[in-house]
């Protein structure tokens, strides 16, 4: 800064253009000093904001309920809309279950639901079975499927199968049962009557019942599937016939007016 002796003498306009210059320099050294604490600032932000993104990735526990949807259907066609119907109530029960919080996965036994589902709820499939239909189904089969559901490592809280329910050589109802979990097991009340159950013991249990509902499953569409067959098959063939019949009664038009 300047002495008082440094001004004395000097014009107003002088000591003016002195002060000024005086400002600026504060200034300047004012500017110096925020843009470090700036730096340093943004180096303490830096490391801070590294710090914090390990934390930022811990989630909070799912207390989300878990549903395990399955759809039984095969893999062979030239039966109507069987299989579309077992696809087309899954498709709207995701969205219902997903509204009440719950987490969905489906499993898919037979290839002939991929097309209505495969687009819209690919990421949701948890298991897809093949070849089936192809031979009358067997309890094994069915054993198969259920352990291969079990061992997926997928816990599931709640669970329902959808499938194809005979009720006549014309008629059939789409279906669903529920599928008990481990936990639902252990705690139905029929249990209470056991002194001690172990583990082992419950999910052999869990495996059987679930084999139990898949084998019922798989029997009741196999019979609705052929009983639809049939019938599809037999209007195809009464279609044929009319078109021929069709054809016939054309043609033979035709050659009488060739005739005239």
């Amino acid at each position: 800064l300047f002495s008082w002796v440094s001004i004395i003498g000097l014009s107003d306009s002088a000591l003016q253009s002195q002060w000024i210059q005086v400002l600026n320099m504060s200034i300047k050294n004012i500017q110096k000093i925020t843009k470090s604490m700036k730096m340093v600032a943004a180096a303490k932000y830096a490391r801070a904001e590294r710090e914090l993104k390990p934390k930022a990735d811990i989630k909070e526990p799912e207390d989300k309920k878990k549903h395990l949807l399955i759809g039984v259907s095969s893999d062979r066609g030239l039966c109507g809309i069987i299989h579309s119907l077992v696809a087309k109530q899954m498709k709207s029960e995701v969205p219902t279950l997903m509204a009440a919080g719950t987490k969905v996965m489906l499993v898919r036994v037979g290839d002939k639901i991929k097309g209505i589902l495969h687009r819209t709820h690919l990421d949701q499939f948890l298991v897809t079975f093949k070849d089936v239909g192809t031979k009358p189904p067997t309890f094994g089969d069915a054993s198969v499927i259920a352990l291969e559901l079990l061992n997926s490592g997928y816990e599931f809280d709640e669970g329902s199968i959808i499938f194809n329910q005979f009720r006549s050589v014309i008629s059939y109802k789409t279906e669903e049962k529920p599928i008990s979990s481990l936990n639902t097991i252990a705690s139905a009340e029929s249990m209470n009557i056991y002194d001690d159950i172990d583990a082992d013991m419950l999910q052999n249990y869990q495996e059987y019942n679930l084999s139990n509902i898949i084998y019922y499953s798989l029997k009741e569409t196999t019979t609705s599937e052929q009983s639809a067959r049939m019938t599809a098959v037999d209007n195809a063939r009464k279609n044929a016939s009319e078109m021929i019949q069709q054809h016939l009664t054309r043609l033979n038009k035709e050659t009488m007016e060739i005739n005239i």
